[in-house]
């Protein structure tokens, strides 16, 4: 209702600024007869139909479109902040997670280097381990070889014995001696 009232303002409105322009139309000599009044009068009221049918049949479509178009603007600013509210959102979590991307490269250097110092802690360790065990076998190889050459040093100074004995033997056995020596041990030899 309250644009019905609005409409026949803006009419009357028009009326009257029009009836002012009709007034001054005659070079400046109002002149009001009767035929000019109601050929002015015809031509309001033609307007005035002419505005009626146009609000009749065009008004609820004209409103439509009006009140749609503001309804679309409100919404499309509704929407604006949302999305707005939404971007705002985003930018704090995307500023959260690069700050936590700064501990994170913390975090993650602080765990690569402890586990550098693990690992060279192991090699160390292998190491220390090996080296004992290389020394234990050198030992052990040290002794062994020790052990062979006394071995040979002794099957060495036997030969050596045996030689001397069989000279000093041999220069003081006869013959006889020697076969008699012989038989003796050949004899315990076959007896035993």
């Amino acid at each position: 209702m309250k644009r019905m009232y609005v409409f026949f303002a803006v009419l009357l409105t028009a009326l009257a600024i029009s009836s002012v322009a009709f007034a001054s139309a005659a070079e400046g000599h109002a002149v009001f007869t009767s035929e000019n009044v109601m050929n002015y009068g015809l031509r309001m009221l033609n307007f005035a139909i002419f505005a009626a049918l146009l609000y009749k049949f065009g008004g609820a479509k004209i409103k439509d479109f009006f009140v749609g178009r503001r309804d679309g603007i409100k919404q499309d600013l509704d929407d604006l902040q949302s999305r707005q509210s939404e971007a705002e959102k985003k930018l704090k979590d995307v500023e959260s997670s690069i700050a936590n991307m700064a501990q994170e490269k913390q975090q993650i250097l602080e765990d690569a280097k402890a586990q550098g110092e693990a690992i060279k802690a192991g090699i160390i360790e292998k190491a220390k381990k090996d080296a004992e065990a290389l020394t234990e076998q050198a030992k052990r190889t040290a002794s062994n070889e020790a052990q062979a050459a006394i071995e040979t040093i002794r099957g060495e100074m036997a030969d050596m014995v045996i030689e001397a004995a069989e000279k000093i033997v041999a220069e003081k056995l006869s013959a006889e001696d020697h076969d008699k020596l012989v038989d003796d041990y050949l004899t315990k030899v076959v007896l035993n």
